[in-house]
């Protein structure tokens, strides 16, 4: 269960707090795999420039 968030505590330690009583995963290397399995990234045509 969440503990009530301390008034003079910083808002980032908050969030990081937070975070952990959610068992989210601090590991950035773990977060780039997880994101390239969401984001499928297709550059946009190159349109023609006419001259």
């Amino acid at each position: 269960m969440m503990k009530k968030p301390n008034s003079e505590q910083p808002q980032l330690d908050k969030f990081k707090e937070a975070a952990r009583e959610l068992e989210a995963d601090e590991d950035e290397a773990r977060w780039e795999v997880r994101l390239k399995k969401v984001v499928k990234h297709k550059p946009a045509p190159e349109k023609p420039t006419d001259s």
